[in-house]
């Protein structure tokens, strides 16, 4: 029989003494805590390789891919000494390596691969802190391994690191890479969580951001925008200049800036006004119509 004891304490729980549904005790709460909710053990250790699995595939076929762009030999130079054709490949290789890891890992973990677009998910609160901190984890891994990995495969020297130039300044590659992944996290923002889990072309867009990215700061900054990408290609080159922490400042606040334009958004409560917008279109058409 209940104790006078066990029934107060299961009234606090909220759990009726006469129901022949047995409370939960220690053991079950503990099979619970590791198999079920967002923020057990077993789903921290599944997105945790998720993550570095997909950065790994996404890093590792991009770095390739610049390794091979970024020999001259295999370009044509034009008199001007502009190579487009290096810049396009660049833009090409990592816009399309991310697009596939996203569709591959986007079930999995969330298809992040990116510190900074996890900083803005757990800023927007569509993650929790402690995965975001496992998800950095994983991606920075990822990316040492992409590095290393493509730095082994492939002969030469190692030409995918990011570095200044052009005459590009440090305070000038921070607002580039700052702005660079600003575009490339609302863009998930607003293609990824906006539209819910099932839109499984997010990938497109966050691609195609990633390309645009690419053709506007590689010739400046080598475009980071994504601090994995850049420690992994640094610790592959075995060389850190002394502005590489401007690919690390400048996407964590190009992240928090996103964050802020898409909280402003919500904010303005913009869905219930294009929502409206739709509406008063829908019934203008109806009218005139014959």
């Amino acid at each position: 029989m209940e104790t006078e004891h066990q029934a107060d304490k299961n009234a606090e729980l909220g759990y009726d003494s006469g129901s022949t549904v047995a409370p939960p005790n220690k053991y079950s709460t503990l099979r619970s805590r590791f198999n079920l909710g967002p923020d057990t053990m077993r789903n921290h250790v599944i997105a945790f390789f998720g993550e570095l699995v997909g950065t790994f595939m996404f890093l590792w076929c991009a770095y390739v891919i610049a390794n091979i762009a970024n020999h001259d030999v295999l370009l044509d130079v034009y008199p001007d000494g502009s190579h487009p054709g290096q810049l396009i490949m660049i833009a090409l290789g990592f816009g399309f390596s991310v697009m596939f890891s996203i569709w591959c890992f986007a079930g999995v973990s969330g298809g992040a691969l990116n510190p900074a677009v996890s900083l803005s998910l757990a800023l927007s609160r569509t993650i929790t802190p402690m995965r975001c901190i496992v998800m950095w984890v994983a991606q920075m891994l990822g990316g040492m391994a992409a590095g290393g990995a493509a730095s082994g495969m492939t002969p030469g020297p190692v030409l995918y690191a990011n570095t200044l130039g052009n005459g590009c300044s440090r305070t000038r590659g921070l607002f580039l890479e700052m702005f660079g992944t600003t575009i490339l996290c609302l863009t998930v923002l607003m293609t990824a969580v906006e539209k819910g889990e099932s839109n499984f072309m997010c990938a497109l867009p966050i691609g195609i951001s990633l390309f645009i990215g690419h053709l506007a700061l590689t010739g400046y900054t080598g475009t980071g925008v994504n601090p994995a990408r850049s420690f992994g290609a640094a610790l592959a080159a075995r060389s850190f200049p002394v502005y590489h922490w401007i690919y690390w400042i400048g996407p964590l606040l190009g992240a928090i800036l996103a964050w802020f334009v898409w909280q402003v958004l919500q904010w303005l409560d913009y869905s219930s006004y294009v929502t409206r917008e739709k509406e008063a279109a829908a019934k203008t058409k109806v009218m005139v119509e014959p």
